[in-house]
């Protein structure tokens, strides 16, 4: 994989504010901010694929280098090579493998994939028409969970982690006709992996979000970072990369500011600029969700986005945005299309169609993008409709804390994550993990990765989905927050299911005490109970575990609860959408779902979903 080159690792390592040179660990590729927005040839459709159980495409039957495996990585066509030596034994041959339209998780491919993990080799032919004195990339969406990637019989690089983009230059790579592409997907975790082998989701294995092959000059925009500091300025700090980028003239237009500025880059070819925006400025809110079309220039090359421009900060127990209080009415999200058998493709369709329920029927202003990051439709299409994201890293339940490649893996997760979204308004706050229990060495795992994110990005807040101790020694049972990376966070989160996990009944549930830091905005990131679409009480009968009923009579009691602690600043129930998770097997009733959502998986209303709607629309009264 091409390492960032010096401007571009220049810039992120500095990151402006006093970041120290080396402290974050960063991708080692190319950035290629906001790399969705720039044109490029699509290459989603369709791609043939092969099943490799036994992993002998990585190796030889006795082991040795990547690649020696059944001829997997070479460049032969099958039919072509047959001919030429009829003896040849070819027990593989991609040209004629099954085809999948992608991007989709392989669990869709046909009936027989529903429940395969391991690896997965993909292939995609293509012609490109490379133009001398450009360079192109590959930019991947994501592959879950590991990816190698090779072009032509050329192997580009790997990369872990099932969430967050990549890209490789193919400068020099690439044919005008008959290009091969040929990716391995493999979605085996071990203890040593982020998020661990055991969660409550689907592993959805496979090329799950866009692929593209990117061309720009020689000298492009890497990287070009814009926002709103508290002292009312707009900042952009903007990275060059290639062989002219030391001095290169930039210009930077806001058109609906009437803004246009020109500069040259510093030696090191990155430009920063503070000014103060004209008094026309419309601040990005969910009332008014407004985005600025922004242009940067250098020579042949130009970087486009949409931002928009807004504060977010806490006082006390309050969360302010734009400098005035916001209770977060929010709901939690799995990256799961709506649908009776979701594949992973989350198009722009497909996340509007999740966010404007949260929205419009929810009566919503926020969303916990849980467990991962989410892709590039879900934070843009959030930014359109005006509504506030938490997003989060899959550093999750138990992992291997005390292995130092384990916490590096995570802060270069956190990296890409941040990396990739700073331009986006609605994203509020970084986590840095869920329900991680606590030991001296989790302690200073999530204490660097706190760390890395106000690095990385100061403006924003930091948080993460924390444990409670429950005390039943007194009159009332009263839940504590004992965890110490409380000290560390500007937000404090909590998972409470008080009510469907535990000792307590739905009606016991307002009567419980919460003992929490006072003077810091406390969140429930999540809250919820599992219930069967369709499954009703029966008239007169108490409403017994997921019936619709006891789902509706645990959020009347929880709601009632949350009203009685002081520093609440918002809720993000779990959740919108029941979703797939192997886990769950209570058959005739979770037959592998887990039934938490406000709603089933094709959009059915749950009776609990009216009621936390009601709750929100009356705050807002």
């Amino acid at each position: 994989m091409r390492m960032l080159g010096m401007i571009a690792a220049a810039f992120a390592m500095a990151l402006l504010h006093g970041g120290r040179a080396g402290a974050q660990v960063l991708p080692d590729g190319p950035l290629l901010a906001s790399a969705d927005m720039r044109e490029g040839q699509d290459l989603s459709g369709e791609w043939t694929y092969s099943i490799d159980p036994y992993r002998d495409g990585m190796a030889g039957f006795h082991g040795g280098a990547a690649g020696t495996g059944h001829r997997r990585y070479d460049d032969t066509d099958v039919e072509q090579a047959r001919r030429a030596d009829p003896p040849a034994l070819y027990e593989y041959d991609m040209d004629r493998a099954p085809r999948a339209t992608l991007p989709s998780s392989w669990l869709t491919h046909a009936p027989e994939m529903r429940h395969y993990q391991g690896l997965v080799w993909y292939q995609r032919r293509f012609d490109a028409d490379p133009v001398a004195g450009e360079r192109q990339f590959l930019r991947f969406g994501a592959v879950n969970y590991a990816a190698e990637v090779w072009l032509n019989g050329e192997f580009l690089g790997r990369h872990e982690g099932g969430f967050t983009p990549f890209a490789f230059e193919v400068t020099g790579k690439l044919r005008a006709e008959g290009n091969r592409l040929l990716v391995g997907a493999d979605s085996i975790r071990d203890w040593q992996d982020v998020p661990p082998p055991v969660t409550d989701w689907e592993t959805y294995g496979g090329i799950t979000r866009p692929v593209s092959l990117i061309a720009v000059p020689e000298t492009y925009v890497d990287d070009a970072w814009l926002r709103l500091t508290p002292d009312g300025r707009i900042t952009m700090d903007i990275a060059l990369d290639g062989p002219q980028a030391a001095g290169a003239p930039v210009e930077i237009a806001i058109p609906g500011l009437e803004l246009r500025l020109t500069t040259n880059a510093d030696p090191t070819g990155r430009v920063t600029f503070r000014i103060t925006p004209p008094s026309g400025l419309e601040r990005w809110s969910p009332q008014n969700p407004k985005l600025y079309d922004i242009e940067i220039r250098t020579g042949e090359d130009v970087w486009r986005d949409r931002v928009g421009f807004r504060t977010i900060a806490v006082r006390g127990s309050e969360v302010l945005l734009n400098g005035e209080p916001v209770f977060l009415s929010g709901i939690s999200l799995h990256e799961e299309e709506l649908g009776a058998q979701p594949t992973r493709n989350m198009t722009p369709a497909a996340a509007r169609a999740l966010l404007t329920i949260v929205r419009d029927d929810l009566n919503g202003n926020f969303v916990r993008l849980a467990h991962y990051p989410h892709g590039d439709a879900m934070v843009r299409a959030a930014d359109e409709l005006g509504l506030l994201v938490w997003s989060e890293i899959p550093v999750y339940w138990r992992i291997a804390f005390a292995d130092p490649d384990v916490l590096t893996h995570a802060r270069t997760m956190l990296s890409e994550m941040v990396l990739r979204d700073r331009n986006r308004a609605s994203v509020v706050i970084w986590s840095v993990g869920n329900e991680t229990p606590v030991d001296a060495p989790r302690n200073a795992f999530m204490a660097q990765l706190v760390a890395d994110a106000r690095t990385l990005d100061p403006h924003r807040l930091v948080s993460a989905a924390l444990l409670t101790e429950r005390d039943d020694s007194g009159e009332v049972p009263v839940m504590r927050l004992v965890d110490p990376l409380a000290d560390h966070l500007d937000v404090l989160a909590v998972n409470t299911y008080n009510g469907w996990y535990g000792p307590d009944r739905p009606e016991d549930v307002p009567r419980i005490a919460w003992d929490v830091p006072a003077g810091r905005p406390l969140v429930f990131s999540e809250m919820g109970a599992g219930a069967q679409p369709g499954l009703h009480a029966a008239q007169g009968e108490e409403p017994i575990k997921f019936t619709e009923e006891y789902q509706a009579t645990y959020y009347r009691n929880t709601l009632a609860m949350a009203e009685g602690i002081e520093t609440l600043a918002g809720l993000s129930p779990w959740i919108l959408k029941d979703f797939l998770s192997p886990r769950r097997q209570l058959p005739g009733v979770q037959d592998g779902w887990n039934r938490k959502g406000l709603i089933g998986p094709e959009g059915e209303r749950k009776l609990a979903f009216d009621v936390l709607a009601e709750w929100y629309a009356e705050r807002e009264e």
